[in-house]
C-alpha cells in the first residue's frame, strides 16, 4: 500500500531541481571555488596531520560541504544552513584539539564535556602566534561573531520562514532568491575557515604544502595580507 510519505517524495521532482540549481553558472562558479578550496586545504592537512586524531574534523568539514551544496541542489535550503555551519565549526575544532590530545579524548569519552567557539577563540588570541595582529588585517574575528550569529539563527528558526517556503515534503521546489541566500552563506563561511587556517594552521606548516596549492591559496589574498603572513609573494 502506498503511504502518504511515499506519494509526498514522489511528488517532488529532485532531478528538475538539481537542474534548476546547476543552471546559474555565475552562482556555480563561486561554489565550484570554494569547494576546491576546502579540498585543497583538506588534502595539504591530511599531509600534514594524517596522524593525528584531530584530523576527523577536516573531514567532517568536507562531508558538510558536500552535504551543504547537495541540500541546496535539492532545494532544501533549511538544510544547507546546518551543514554551512557545519563547515565552520568542525575547522574551529580542529584548529584547537590538534593540540589538545587530552581534551579531545574527554570530548570522545565525556558527552557532558564541550568547548565553546569563543574558548577556541580566545586559545587563538592567547596561543597562536601573531594572531591578533594577522585577525586585524583580515577583520576575522567580527566575521566570524556576525556570521556565526546570522547562520545560529537560520539553524535555529529564530526568523520564522526564511530560507523555507514550502508547507510540506511535496513542494520541495527551487527558490532562486533563497538559493543566492545560501550560496553567499556557503561562501562566507568557506572564506572564513581559509582565513582562520590561513592565520594559524596554514602559517606555522606553510613550508611542508605543495607549490601548486600555495599559488593557489594565496591567490586573492592582498599584498597587505601577504605581508604580514610573511609567506610566499607570488
Amino acid at each position: 500500500m502506498t503511504t502518504k510519505l511515499e506519494n509526498a517524495m514522489k511528488a517532488v521532482d529532485w532531478n528538475a531541481n538539481v537542474e534548476v540549481f546547476l543552471q546559474d553558472q555565475s552562482l556555480m562558479s563561486e561554489i565550484d571555488q570554494s569547494c576546491i578550496r576546502l579540498a585543497i586545504w583538506a588534502k595539504q592537512l591530511e599531509n600534514i596531520d594524517s596522524k593525528n586524531p584531530a584530523i576527523s574534523f577536516v573531514r567532517a568539514m568536507q562531508i558538510s560541504s558536500h552535504h551543504a551544496v547537495a541540500t541546496m541542489g535539492l532545494a532544501m535550503y533549511k538544510a544547507s544552513a546546518a551543514s554551512i555551519r557545519g563547515i565552520v565549526e568542525n575547522v574551529l575544532y580542529y584548529t584547537y584539539f590538534r593540540t589538545h590530545p587530552a581534551e579531545l579524548a574527554s570530548l570522545v569519552r565525556d558527552a557532558n564535556y564541550y568547548v565553546s567557539k569563543g574558548e577556541i577563540l580566545s586559545f587563538h588570541k592567547t596561543h597562536s602566534p601573531d594572531f591578533m595582529k594577522l585577525q586585524n588585517k583580515f577583520g576575522l574575528l567580527s566575521r566570524i561573531e556576525n556570521w556565526y550569529s546570522a547562520i545560529s539563527a537560520i539553524v535555529h528558526g529564530q526568523i520564522p520562514g526564511v530560507w523555507t517556503d514550502q508547507k510540506g515534503i511535496a513542494d520541495t521546489k527551487p527558490n532562486i532568491s533563497t538559493l543566492k541566500m545560501a550560496v553567499k552563506e556557503f561562501c562566507e563561511g568557506e572564506k572564513i575557515v581559509h582565513d582562520l587556517l590561513l592565520i594559524t594552521i596554514g602559517k606555522e606548516n606553510w613550508d611542508a604544502f605543495s607549490h601548486t596549492s600555495k599559488k593557489i591559496l594565496l591567490s586573492g589574498v592582498s599584498g597587505d595580507q601577504k605581508n604580514i603572513l610573511n609567506l610566499d609573494k607570488h
